[in-house]
């Protein structure tokens, strides 16, 4: 699959600290290599992935193509972006 982290993700991931942003690298290599993924709930056609206890990595998968959409490194912040489609 071809992975592609758009211009959202990328800014989030400048902000997060080192060693928190190369895990960050291996979870998206993590989802590539994965036929099934955790898919948000309330019919959201987003997948995310656990990084941390706290951290988030937010995804969507077309045809053959995942797009790294956020990267969030705390639960409050993922919860906020969650919340905002209710």
């Amino acid at each position: 699959m071809k992975i592609q982290i758009l211009e959202t993700a990328e800014k989030e991931l400048e902000k997060i600290a080192n060693p928190l942003n190369k895990q960050f690298g291996k979870h998206i290599e993590k989802i590539a290599s994965k036929e099934t993924n955790r898919h948000l709930k309330s019919g959201l056609p987003y997948f995310t992935e656990n990084v941390t206890k706290q951290a988030r990595l937010i995804c969507y998968i077309k045809e053959e193509t995942i797009y790294a959409l956020h990267c969030f490194a705390g639960h409050k912040e993922y919860k906020r972006w969650y919340r905002s489609f209710k």
